[in-house]
This record gives C-alpha cells, sequence and structure tokens, in this order.
C-alpha cells in the first residue's frame, strides 16, 4: 500500500496518474482509479498498502467507547458478551510466523520467496487442500530484468461452485522506507513480520479448521498474492503496486469460470500485539461490501473480541481494490493501520517490523472471528 496523502502532496500529474491506478474495470496498462466519494475529503496520513489514514488521532484502545467521527453514524454501546472458546491455536499461529520470519526478506522472485511457497506447498497439500500457481513475468523495476511472479492459490472443496476467497499478500518490500522515519532510522533489512508475514501465518492455521467447517454450501479458497509491493522509488516515479492481485483480477474477470466468489476477505497486518482494526473506508463506502464489513464486525461484537472497532478510521489502498474493481469480487481489507498505536506506524516499513511486534494471540483472534462468519453464511439461493 502507498500513503493516498503522500502522493497527493507530490502534486505531479504523473504520480497522480499512477495514484489513481488501481480501481477501476478500465482495460488500461496502468493501475485503474481509485473511486472515492464525492464527499471524501483525503488528509494527512502514511501507509504502504497505499494508505491514506484519515485522522491521525491516537486510536481508542479496543475496551474504551468509540469516539465519534464525522463518517461515522452514531454508536450505541451494549454490553459486550465475554469472549468464547477460541478454537484456533494462538501458539501455533505464532509458529508459523516465526517459520516464514527466519527465511529473512522475502521479496519477489528471491531465494526466500520460493522458500516460502515450497514451505506453504508442503503445509497446505498435508492438509488436505489441492495447492495451484498462477506463474507470470514483469520487469525488474530498477533493473528491467525478467522477474518470475507467482501467486498461490490452495482451494478447498474445489468442486463447490459458490466460494469464498481469503487472502493476503506474501511478498516483502524490497527496503524499508516509512517516509515519516528519518532514513537512517529505518534499518537496512526489512523482514515484514506484521506486513506479509502475518497474513500468510493466519491463513497457515486457519487451514486446520477449513476441512472440518460445518458450512458444507461454500468452497474456500486462499490466495497468497506475490509482488503486492515490488516497489524501489519513492519520488516522482511511482512502480506498480498489486502486481499479482490485478494479474488474479484480470484472469477471474476475464476467462470461463465454473464458479464465482460470493465475498473475499484481505487480510493485512493483522498480527500486533496492540491490535486495533477498524472498518477500513473503501470496504465501507462500498455498497457492494458494506453488508460484509457489518456482517463480520457484528460476528466480532457477539464473539467478544473488541479489537474489532465498529468505527470507519484508515483509507487503504490495498489488494482489495484490483479483486473489486476488476475482478468484481465483492472484498473488504482487515487492517490494523496503527502498528504501533503510538508513535502512529513507527513499525511500518522499518527494521523494527519484526515477530516480536507480533502476537500468536492477535492472529488467533483475526481467524477465529472469520472462520465464525464463515460458519453462519447461509447459502447463495437463501440470501
Amino acid at each position: 500500500m502507498i500513503p493516498i496523502s503522500r502522493t497527493l502532496r507530490q502534486g505531479t500529474p504523473l504520480v497522480m496518474a499512477i495514484l489513481l491506478a488501481s480501481c477501476s474495470g478500465a482495460e488500461d496498462a496502468r493501475e485503474p482509479p481509485v473511486a472515492l466519494p464525492s464527499s471524501a475529503t483525503v488528509v494527512e496520513g502514511v501507509g504502504d498498502r497505499s494508505a491514506a489514514a484519515t485522522g491521525d488521532a491516537t486510536p481508542t484502545v479496543a475496551a474504551q467507547r468509540p469516539p465519534a467521527s464525522s463518517d461515522s453514524a452514531a454508536v450505541t454501546m451494549v454490553s459486550q458478551p465475554a469472549v468464547a472458546a477460541n478454537p484456533l491455536d494462538a501458539q501455533r499461529a505464532y509458529a508459523y510466523l516465526q517459520q516464514i520470519c527466519d527465511l529473512g526478506p522475502r521479496p519477489t522472485g528471491s531465494a526466500a520467496m520460493q522458500a516460502q511457497r515450497e514451505l506453504l506447498t508442503k503445509h497446505f497439500e498435508a492438509l488436505g487442500a489441492q495447492v495451484d500457481f498462477q506463474r507470470f513475468e514483469i520487469r525488474h523495476p530498477r533493473t528491467g530484468e525478467v522477474t518470475p511472479v507467482v501467486n498461490t492459490i490452495v482451494q478447498w472443496h474445489p468442486d463447490r461452485a459458490e466460494r469464498i476467497l481469503l487472502c493476503a499478500h506474501y511478498d516483502t518490500r524490497p527496503q524499508p522506507d516509512n517516509p515519516r522515519v528519518p532514513a537512517r532510522s529505518r534499518g537496512t533489512v526489512f523482514i515484514g513480520a506484521n506486513d506479509g508475514g502475518s497474513g500468510t501465518a493466519l491463513l497457515m492455521e486457519l487451514g486446520h479448521h477449513i476441512p472440518t467447517l460445518q458450512n458444507t454450501a461454500l468452497g474456500v479458497d486462499f490466495v497468497f498474492f506475490d509482488a503486492e509491493e515490488f516497489v524501489f522509488n519513492l519520488g516522482t516515479r511511482v512502480d506498480r503496486y498489486f502486481v499479482g492481485s490485478e494479474h488474479f483480477a484480470r484472469l477471474y474477470a476475464n476467462e470461463p469460470r465454473s464458479f464465482r466468489y460470493r465475498w473475499g476477505v484481505l487480510f493485512d497486518m493483522v498480527g500486533d500485539r496492540q491490535l486495533t482494526i477498524y472498518q477500513e473506508k473503501n470496504s465501507w463506502w462500498w455498497r457492494d461490501t458494506r453488508p460484509l464489513v457489518e456482517d463480520i464486525w457484528e460476528t466480532a461484537r457477539e464473539l467478544g473480541v473488541r479489537e474489532f472497532i465498529a468505527r470507519r478510521k484508515h483509507n487503504v489502498r490495498d489488494d482489495h481494490l484490483p479483486l473489486r474493481n476488476i475482478g468484481k469480487i465483492p472484498c473488504c481489507n482487515l487492517i490494523d493501520f496503527d502498528y504501533p498505536s503510538a508513535p502512529r506506524n513507527r513499525y511500518w516499513h522499518t527494521d523494527a517490523d519484526t515477530i516480536d511486534k507480533c502476537s500468536g494471540e492477535s492472529l488467533a483472534k483475526v481467524g477465529y472471528v472469520v472462520l465464525s462468519w464463515l460458519e453462519k453464511l447461509p447459502p447463495a439461493d437463501s440470501e
């Protein structure tokens, strides 16, 4: 992701053209434009999932009353139920994250990315899933060399025509470059424990629970997107984001298929020890995805998972944009874009994004909410 506000401040037509690129269904070599509501105001924010963080105040912790905001409906506080028993294994999820981080940086086309793909293939096949790959090539943004890009697709019950897409990016940024942190303090090695690792580890843990899912009406696909942020420049030239998810979305939209994705859920930066997941603004603004957002946050409320805060906060450009705007898959983004809450996002895109900043409990809570939501989804003909 990239900060919308930061890019807007640069103000060049080229930057604007590329910035507004991952959102429309137009067949264009550039990323399609972001569709913002006419009343939206883009203000200062940081984010490389392409985030324009709207509102710079310290986020309300889950146990507090969420403050009112200009784009939020009035909040009625109700008693929260006690947290029910979570079937996900927090220690095991954290161990998966450790395995991923032990590989080191995992940028597109690297040996570590290949090792990660082999790790995931072995893991999911052992759990009974079918694993496939979308392979294609791009030019390296810096050297021009041909670089392999591989999306990994894990299918559960591939014969079922009605499907749910659960996804994350599994590449890491080639270098730490958080613009809010002085260059001398960013470090030189980006491990991406939360940004790139957490969604991958969460899906590895969820893989233990999908085979026994009681909802037999739906198939589930896990998709790991490559080249989400294979970028090297922060100046007037802006490299393409969301390469893997855009490729996936175009194939889904344009090639014959015998199935459809009813919903999509994107996991990004979901391992923070100080977990706070607000409703991402694009996911809320879009009419086709708002019911999805409401259902997931209602599920969290019913389970007593207070880290899901029913208030809109960040406007994030991420893989859900091409999935929804090109692939026409209603997809929401589950992202904690306060990493940490203060100073906000100090760890993001620096060498501080390491496993000690993450928590297996956070991974398990996010997975529990989504697993419970999957269980209660009605058959397609009853909607």
